[in-house]
This record gives C-alpha cells, structure tokens and sequence, in this order.
C-alpha cells in the first residue's frame, strides 16, 4: 500500500495540460533506479518461444544497460535498469559479447534495451556494425523501437545482420483517449505508418498490448485489449505479446490510489489469450513473467499457468481449467 507521504506527492494527474508537465508528474511518483553497468547487460536469459516457422526453439534475450528512452511513458518500469548518461561507444557490444559463450545452439536473440535501439543517445551509431557482425551466428534478431524512430537506420541495420530483423513496438492500446494518456507520444497512425515501412521492407513486427491499462475498468481492458489485437493483425503486425499492466513504476501506483489503475485479473489474460490465438491471424503470446500476482486461488494457478504456457507454444486453444473460484 503508498505510504500517506507518496499519496500526498502523487498529486492530481495531469492528463489536460503539457507534455512536459506530464513528464514532471511522472518523474515525481518515481522510486530510486536500481545500479547498472555499462558492460554488462542488467539482466540475461534464455527461454522457448514458438517462431514464425512454427517450431519452438531457443531464444536468448538481452536487457541491455543503456540510456533511458526520452519519451517517459506513463506504464514504463524499464526506465529502472537505465545509466543516467549514455554509455560510451563499444559498451553495447561489449554487452552482447559478455553473453555469447552463453548462447551456444541457440539460434534466435533477442536485444531488449529499456527504451529504443535507433536512439543514438541508447545504442551508439557508430556500434551497429559491431554489433551486427557479433549476431551473425543467429537466424532472427528481434529489437525494441519506438515507432516515431523507424527509418533508414532500422534498413542498414538489417542489411549489416546475417538473419532476418524483426523489431518490436508498443502499441498498447487502440483507445485513443488512453493512449494519449499514457505519454506514448505517438497516434496510432504513427504506428501504422511505422509497421507499414517495416514490412514492406522486409522487416517483421511484433507488438506489445496491455491488457487493462489505466484508465480503464476491468470489463473495458478485456475489450480493448481485444480491438488492439485487431488492429495490430490488420495493419501487418506478425506477432502481439498481451502484457498484464503492473504497479510498481511510481506513476501506476499514484494512480492506483488516485482510482484511476488496478491490475488486471489472471482471468482477463486468459479470454484475451485464447481471443488472439482464435483469430489465427499470427503469433499471440501473454506475458507471463511475475504471473501469479494476477491470481486469487492458490489451489487453480499452476494448471492455469501451464495451461498458459502451453497455449504461447502451441498456438492452439485448450480446454478451459475448472475450479469453484471460477
């Protein structure tokens, strides 16, 4: 529960005045940031996904340390392993080089970084090469970028890698009014236009959704959640990871007590899962990270979870799990 001090400090949200005063605000309600280095990735592993091929190999995912994206989201708690200044020039492959003795018969990489791989200011310019010419044992490497920062740079980066480019983007949702809310910066034409070049340049898409960000009850996250998918399939997007929206950033928390947030229900990722994959339209994954923080019964949430997993590699709809908390 926000102490009595972080409610007072949370203030009234600023959702009808400036950008700037809507970065303040968020600045405000934000806990320390944890340490990094500039050498190493703040956190590695290697997990199982089901690939466009349809087969479910390894992938290794990166979080690189880095500078924090500058657009300040509203949801964001990437900004938590981020350097204060930009790492000097050679950090990042030094980062991708410290994991790859790890990655061995591993054919797919993953480089998450805590904001944008075309920021100049995160990835510098000058180590694409670099960095290119150390994942050309993988098939796919997948960044994350903000859709307002697709252009050449995304082309000559995908002409330097041996493997096929894809690039992940949050699209987060298709209300319009929530979307402005969440400082995302960008239209949902932005990210249209943006999955458009991409594709047509031989450049697959993957898109984050949340299911139940703020501003919206626990019925209407399931909706949207749904009409995003929609959306994302429709433009072009390949793949969508639905992401439950979770306290712990500082402005989801001030919001909380403000009545604005509450997370979403274990349930609620279900329906939107098995609504994804019944389109079969492309890849639908949910996030499962840190999942049993959505669930209310002990006695029903590990079949759930694995029933979960198993959709993501399966990509098939499974019969729903019966409990008396159902």
């Amino acid at each position: 529960m926000p102490s009595v001090l972080k409610q007072q400090r949370s203030g009234s949200f600023p959702d009808k005045t400036s950008r700037r005063a809507m970065d303040q605000w968020i600045l405000r309600q934000r806990p320390p940031k944890n340490p990094t280095r500039s050498d190493r990735p703040y956190a590695f592993l290697i997990e199982e996904e089901r690939m466009a091929n349809g087969r479910v190999e390894k992938i290794g995912t990166y979080f690189l340390s880095n500078r924090e994206c500058p657009f300040r989201c509203l949801m964001c708690d990437l900004w938590k392993n981020t350097t204060d200044d930009p790492v000097s020039p050679g950090a990042i492959p030094q980062q991708v080089l410290w994991a790859l003795p790890k990655l061995s018969g591993v054919k797919h990489v993953k480089l998450y970084n805590s904001g944008n791989f075309f920021d100049s200011k995160a990835i510098p310019r000058k180590d694409l090469p670099e960095i290119a010419a150390l994942l050309s044992p993988f098939e796919t490497v997948i960044i994350e970028n903000h859709p307002r920062l697709a252009g050449q740079h995304c082309l000559d980066f995908r002409d330097q890698l041996a493997g096929k480019l894809e690039c992940a983007m949050g699209l987060e949702t298709v209300h319009d009014g929530v979307l402005h809310k969440l400082n995302k910066r960008m239209t949902l034409s932005d990210f249209a236009c943006a999955t458009d070049y991409l594709v047509k340049n031989d450049i697959a898409v993957r898109a984050f959704i949340l299911l139940r960000p703020p501003f919206l009850d626990e019925d209407e996250g399931i909706e949207w959640a749904m009409r995003s998918l929609d959306f994302a399939f429709d433009i072009g997007v390949e793949c969508c990871a639905i992401i439950p929206t979770r306290l712990g950033n500082g402005a989801l928390d001030a919001l909380a007590v403000l009545g604005h947030f509450a997370e979403p229900k274990l349930a609620s990722l279900e329906q939107v899962l098995a609504y994804g994959i019944g389109l079969q339209k492309g890849r639908v994954f949910a996030d499962l990270w840190d999942l049993q923080r959505f669930a209310s019964c002990p006695a029903c949430f590990k079949t759930r979870a694995a029933r979960l997993q198993k959709m993501n590699e399966t990509q098939m709809l499974l019969p729903e799990i019966s409990c008396e908390c159902l």
